[in-house]
């Protein structure tokens, strides 16, 4: 009679929930209207595609059906871990030049954020926002030219300039010497993205209420109390939910910007998942080796993202899985 109960209950308690979940559609349904098209493209353009991920388990014939191929199971991924040694090199460049670019990029965002705060003449705070925001919307291709203009062995400013105040004996390559690959990409995308990233901490500290700044002046907090008790903690969520999300993307490489950035003699340094995948798909035409390594790719970033998703709970309280 008990568990007779019990599941009517449960039964209960369950329509009450469709109940009130259908109630909340109707109320929501332009909203949810006006999100379709969103949801059709990512159908569309997301998922759907993942079909071609049989290529990975059969003998693809360019030109041919994209089903038509015999059936290898898992030959190629096999041929990926047994009979080559790439994975290793191509992780660990995508994963240093990836995860510092992440970490240092949301640190000085952030540290951005709280200076342009904190600055009492407001047309300047602007100005330097709207100066570190601009790099976002250069492309890799303008980027080159003005890295080639700076530090170009012979032609280089930069190079110039110390060469003639006797400073170096010749320019340095820092396009073409490996040694100089990683830091030369670090430095690029903290150019580019911190802008960015700096007006997401900027609209977080809009939203931190005023009472608490006025709370802590009470208590005889300073600029720097206030920055260390009030700021920074009302950050550290958006900093995680950040970090979370750029997990996601920690092994995949803006293509751009490593093909044009990549040449013959910086290779072993600057070679990625995606320049990988890249090269065996659409220079060398090897769609089934290529499909087999994108879905590693696929799968370790679901695994890091879920990794750091776990970490920033058990630390700062904040998931967004």
């Amino acid at each position: 009679m008990d568990v007779e109960m019990r599941q009517i209950v449960s039964a209960v308690r369950v329509s009450k929930r469709k109940s009130r979940l259908c109630a909340k559609m109707r109320r929501q349904k332009w909203l949810l209207l006006m999100l379709l098209p969103a949801l059709l493209c990512i159908l569309f353009f997301n998922y759907i595609p993942l079909s071609g991920w049989y290529i990975a388990f059969s003998e693809y014939k360019l030109g041919g059906s994209l089903f038509a191929g015999e059936f290898v199971g898992l030959k190629y991924f096999i041929k990926i871990f047994s009979e080559s040694s790439d994975l290793v090199y191509l992780v660990r460049n995508t994963l240093t030049m990836n995860g510092v670019t992440i970490l240092l990029n949301i640190s000085v965002a952030l540290c951005l954020a709280i200076l342009l705060k904190e600055i009492r003449w407001k047309p300047g705070a602007k100005i330097i926002q709207t100066v570190t925001f601009f790099p976002y919307f250069v492309s890799w291709v303008i980027a080159y030219a003005i890295v080639w203009s700076l530090l170009a062995v012979n032609s280089g400013a930069i190079n110039q300039f110390l060469v003639r105040m006797g400073i170096l004996e010749k320019g340095i390559n820092v396009l073409g010497d490996p040694q100089y690959s990683w830091q030369l990409i670090i430095l690029l995308n903290l150019w580019k993205f911190t802008g960015y990233n700096t007006i997401i901490f900027l609209s977080s500290i809009a939203g931190i209420p005023s009472e608490q700044y006025e709370a802590a002046e009470l208590d005889g907090a300073g600029r720097f109390q206030k920055i260390r008790y009030v700021t920074l903690p009302n950050l550290m969520p958006t900093a995680a939910v950040l970090l979370i999300m750029n997990a996601g993307w920690i092994l995949s490489s803006n293509l751009e910007q490593f093909f044009i950035f990549s040449n013959s003699t910086n290779w072993s340094k600057m070679e990625v998942l995606d320049m990988y995948i890249y090269k065996f798909g659409l220079s060398m035409l090897d769609f089934p080796y290529a499909t087999a390594m994108t879905i590693i790719k696929t799968a370790l970033s679901i695994l890091l993202l879920l990794f750091v998703n776990w970490l920033t709970k058990r630390m700062n309280k904040t998931a967004v899985l």
